[in-house]
């Protein structure tokens, strides 16, 4: 069969032994462009503790009632839908490290907005700014790692997209113990402004300069990344760069790791992750812990934690096996959280100010405390199973799996679903917990979590130490 795109089945970075050179320098790329989805995890951090910080304001400050609370979270979401199809029209046209520049700027402005805010509108225009400023970041930090790295680091790198996203999810609960709002979005500003001045010091990839037809900047972007282009065949590039059209979803090179892609993401949100990240400390409220800013801290370590062991283990274990244990996971503690809301709805105490610095084994005053720290357990398995493969591997998978002519476009659509359902969950949770009752609510997402499993091992392929070229081929076929 004679490949439509040659570009897509010739290798355009092979080695032609084992012996090829490999420099640090790809860890230090990949570290530069990581710090996007720093940036972006402090943007989705800031607004649990900056929330009751807002709420408690006094007048001349700006002050959130209930409703505003409700967009300070979700508007983010909307601002990375814009910044999702904003970002796969760029990574195409500027570049993959054009696009990881150009995120700063909005980011460093929304901060900035939100510092000198004297309303609340000013607040949401600052959340919208930072929220698109997470689509784009979202998007080009996967592909950039993708295809700056060999397929024995791939999966380790493309983790750390992820592993920094929680890392700035924690540093951002960390520093609200200490930060009020405003100076909490001062320090936002930091993480992308250092982006800007590493990145600028990186190369392009290699793939989207073939693509150009710049095989002088490839070979030296290789020579950076790899440490030299001496054992690595002269790169092959066939036809002229082609863009999306509709008639290629024909393809099953073209449409099945769409459909994939798509469904990584609804499956990632549909299981609560967002909701619980942005209403951490709401949650833990509503459980009636005296500490609820100490239980968002204690998720955001486990989450990190977890996040790095994904990491280490993703080119040894592998994606789908990865996916499936999370999902798992994820099943039982989400059931165990609904469980938790069922038995305590009618209690009179309801395991009213649980001291989380209390010791584990001393005895409990009633049976309402033993069930306090049923929820406490129950969300941080949560966030272990989803740290574990729900959470890295659908941004990993997305920049692995679509041919290179297809993208920025497949890409851009994967980012929108994920925050537009991320959008739903976070708006509309609240009122799913007020319809369903907590417990179904998070029954529910169990449900979601099943369905998750099941798609996994029926159609989602392995694509630890293959080449990006031998996945586009597996698709079509070949």
């Amino acid at each position: 069969m004679t490949p439509e795109f040659p570009e897509d089945s010739q290798p355009l970075l092979r080695p032609l032994g084992e012996s090829a050179p490999r420099s640090r320098r790809v860890f230090l790329a990949a570290f530069a462009a990581a710090l996007g989805p720093l940036s972006f995890g402090f943007v989705l951090g800031y607004s649990s503790p900056a929330i009751p910080s807002l709420r408690r304001a006094a007048p001349p400050a700006p002050r959130l009632d209930k409703d505003a609370t409700s967009w300070f979270g979700a508007i983010v979401t909307l601002g990375a839908a814009a910044g999702g199809l904003l970002g796969g029209w760029l990574v195409d046209r500027a570049g993959r490290k054009l696009s990881l520049l150009l995120c700063t700027v909005p980011f460093v402005a929304g901060f900035a907005v939100i510092t000198a805010a004297q309303n609340v509108w000013m607040l949401l225009g600052g959340r919208l700014l930072t929220g698109l400023a997470c689509g784009v970041a979202s998007l080009v930090a996967p592909v950039y790692i993708s295809e700056i790295a060999y397929p024995e680091v791939r999966g380790l790198l493309g983790s750390c997209v992820q592993l920094m996203v929680v890392t700035g999810i924690l540093m951002a609960y960390l520093a609200g113990w200490v930060l009020e709002w405003r100076w909490l979005a001062v320090l936002g500003s930091a993480p992308p402004s250092f982006m800007l001045l590493l990145m600028g010091c990186m190369p392009e990839t290699p793939r989207f300069l073939l693509t150009q037809h710049k095989h002088q900047e490839a070979v030296a972007a290789m020579r950076f990344l790899w440490g030299s282009e001496q054992g690595w065949e002269e790169p092959l590039v066939g036809a002229e760069h082609q863009g999306f059209h509709p008639a290629q979803l024909q393809r099953p090179g073209v449409y099945k790791p769409f459909v994939i892609g798509v469904s990584l993401m609804v499956f990632q949100q549909l299981s609560g992750i967002n909701a619980i990240m942005f209403y951490a400390e709401t949650i833990f409220e509503e459980a009636k812990f005296k500490d609820s800013s100490l239980a968002s801290v204690i998720v955001g370590v486990i989450q990190v934690l977890f996040t790095a062991v994904a990491a280490l283990v993703m080119d040894r274990a592998g994606r789908r096996v990865l996916l499936t244990l999370s999902g798992v996971v994820m099943v039982f503690s989400t059931s165990a959280f609904g469980t938790y809301f069922k038995l305590t709805q009618d209690g009179p105490s309801n395991s009213s100010h649980v001291d989380l610095l209390a010791p584990v084994s001393m005895e409990p005053a009633d049976a309402s405390v033993g069930l306090a720290w049923l929820a406490v357990g129950s969300v941080c398995l949560f966030i272990a199973g989803f740290a574990l493969g729900w959470g890295p591997i659908p941004w990993l998978l997305m920049s692995e799996i679509f041919p290179l002519h297809v993208k920025g476009v497949a890409t851009g659509i994967c980012v929108l679903t994920n925050w537009l359902m991320a959008f739903l969950v976070t708006k509309e949770f609240s009122s799913l917990m007020e319809v369903l009752r907590p417990y179904g609510a998070f029954w529910l997402a169990s449900a979601f979590c099943i369905f998750s499993v099941l798609f996994t091992l029926a159609c989602v392929p392995e694509t630890k130490g293959r080449t990006l070229e031998q996945i586009t081929a597996h698709f079509e076929g070949r």
